[in-house]
Order: structure tokens, then sequence, then C-alpha cells
């Protein structure tokens, strides 16, 4: 059989659809139409040493969308690969018209060494795609992941939650890339996850040789993705793991793949402006405001101090906002993350 052709590929006049194929191959699994099954993508060894990353297909009993579910891509984020073990029984091909690829755990060896936005590598996995075939195995992950799974897809999801140093409300991001249609479609599916807050991003690279992100490698390709965040602090609690599975289920639904519960959220509050704030010293981080919390221009978030208790810095919010995540944990390293504002769109802007 041949392999899945992006969507892409076939509005390209370039060949037969994927979305009519008898066998949908991902890594070692092919699952025929109307099954489902479980098997790897394997990372050969190179210049360190490779992994499998688990996958599971499910190839409905009807043609249809490809939706490409990935979690798991920052390995201390529990709650999303939680999620699709749960989305899994919950699939049944035989009523579905389309296709679901799950990649339950993109970086394996971040989820069992505990680790926080790197690889061994010291590569972060979300900022180095489309990877490299011969590069360091976070690219080399990327590069699988790219190939395997995105080029197959016509849709995309890139689940996460907050690190787990990090306290974060739920929300998710549209970011938009050359094709006013493709970010149409990739708005209307963060309007089908669910989230309440929405942040605007305008600002990813846009550069298809140069994606870095997950969600705007399959963005750049012509397939509409978002990144959607429930979950925090290295925690597994019910509430952002269902947040999750439901906003998956919800896409699912408004894909036509197969029916489900919807969440489409009617109000959204859009976040149109937004800044990530660093460490200015390495020490211990003692946050003053949670997630959630609304921060005037200037407010303090909160301040780095040494061993001792002496204070090495202060940290501001630089805008007036929301905050959509803070670091909640102490140890900090200067130029490191220890929260993230969000400015509320006001409709006359």
């Amino acid at each position: 059989m041949k392999r899945l052709l992006p969507i892409s590929a076939l509005l390209l006049g370039l060949g037969p659809s994927a979305l009519a194929q008898d066998t949908l191959r991902v890594g070692d699994v092919s699952a025929a139409r109307g099954t489902k099954a479980t098997g790897a993508i394997h990372i050969p060894d190179g210049v360190d040493k490779g992994l499998d990353i688990p996958i599971s297909v499910v190839h409905g009993k009807e043609p249809g969308r490809v939706l490409a579910l990935i979690a798991g891509t920052h390995g201390y984020e529990y709650t999303s690969i939680l999620a699709l073990q749960r989305l899994l029984p919950q699939l049944d091909p035989q009523r579905m018209r389309g296709s679901v690829i799950l990649v339950h755990m993109a970086n394996p060896e971040t989820f069992y060494a505990r680790r926080i936005y790197t690889s061994s590598d010291g590569k972060n996995l979300n900022r180095v795609y489309p990877g490299k075939k011969d590069g360091t195995i976070s690219e080399r992950i990327a590069e699988a992941i790219t190939r395997e799974v995105i080029d197959q897809a016509t849709h995309l999801i890139d689940m996460h939650s907050g690190d787990g140093n990090e306290s974060l409300r739920p929300y998710s991001y549209w970011m938009t890339g050359n094709d006013p249609a493709v970010d149409a479609q990739s708005k209307e599916l963060n309007l089908a996850y669910g989230l309440d807050h929405i942040v605007i991003d305008h600002d990813r690279p846009k550069d298809v040789k140069d994606s870095r992100y997950t969600a705007m490698t399959g963005v750049l390709r012509g397939k509409p993705a978002i990144t959607a965040e429930s979950g925090g602090l290295g925690r597994a609690d019910e509430a952002s793991i269902d947040i999750h599975l439901k906003g998956a289920l919800s896409v699912i639904n408004h894909l036509g793949i197969m029916a489900a519960p919807s969440v489409r959220v009617a109000n959204p509050v859009w976040i149109d402006k937004s800044e990530v704030l660093a460490a200015l010293a390495t020490g211990v981080w003692e946050p003053v405001v949670d997630r959630k919390d609304s921060v005037a221009a200037g407010s303090l978030v909160g301040r780095v101090k040494d061993a001792a208790g002496k204070v090495l810095g202060e940290v501001r919010a630089p805008f007036a906002g929301v905050m959509l995540y803070v670091v909640g944990t102490p140890p900090i390293t200067k130029g490191e993350p220890v929260g993230f504002v969000g400015q509320v769109k006001v409709e006359s802007r």
C-alpha cells in the first residue's frame, strides 16, 4: 500500500488523498480501515542513544480527516499523556469517518527522568522542529514526528501542561502562519477544544524549514493546528486530565470523525499580547502572585533571593493583564521563565 499523502497534496493535485487509503501506517504500526493498533516510532541510535516513541493509530471505517494528537513533548507534563490513555478505548474505528494518530509520549526519556524543559542533549523538543535525521536525540524525534505523524495528518493538536515547576491556568494558543484559510481553521480548533483563554500569537516562525514548534510545523505545512495547555507542577489531577480528554473528543466531533460531546467555547477571553517573564538572577524564587491573578502594569510578580534570603532582584509585570502561569517551585536560574502574563483583548483594539 502507498503511504498516506497530506491533504495539501490532494488540494494541489499531487496524488491520491490520504483520506482514501485502506491502511494507515505510522512507524511500525499498520492499521487497516476499521481497526486500531498500537506500536512505536523507532528512533535509531545516532550521535546519541535512540528510543521508541509509543503511538496508537485508529483508522476509521470510512474515509475522513486525520487528526494527530501529540502528548508528552515535555515528559514532566503528565496530564496529556494520561488523557490519551483514556481517549484510546473511547475511539471506535467502526463508528469513525476519518482517523486519529495518538502520540502517547513524544519524549519518553524526559518522562522517565522527570526532566523539565530539555532532553538529555540540552535541547527543548518544542524548539527544534522540523528536526534533523542526523541530529541529536531531540532533533531526531522532531524529524520522525514531522515525517511519520504531522505529514500524514490533516489537523494537529499539541497537548501540554505547565511543566513540573509551573502552576498554569488552562489556555490554548492560536498561532497564525502564512495561509489565512489555515489560520481560520486553527481558530476553529481552539474554539472546539473549549478552553476559555486563547493566546493569539502572530510572531511564531514563518519558515517551514525552521518551524521550531510542533504546532507551527503543522500550520506551515497547511494543517490547522493548536497548542492546548492544562495542568502543571508535575500533578496528575483529574480535572486537568479531563480538560484534555474532553477537548480532544470535542475536536474529533468538530472534524466529523466521530460523534462525541462538544465543549466548544462560546465567549473566550482572547489574549492579544503576552510575554514570558524571566529571572534576573540565579537563586530562590518567591512568587507573590498565582495563576489566574490579575496584575497591574509595574506590579510585583515575585522576587529572587539568595540562599540566606537577601533579595537579588524583582520581577514586575510589563503591562496590565492576567497571569497564565507562574513558576511555583523555589529553584530558579538566571534567564529561566518565572511566569507568563497576557493582556486581555479589548474589542476596540
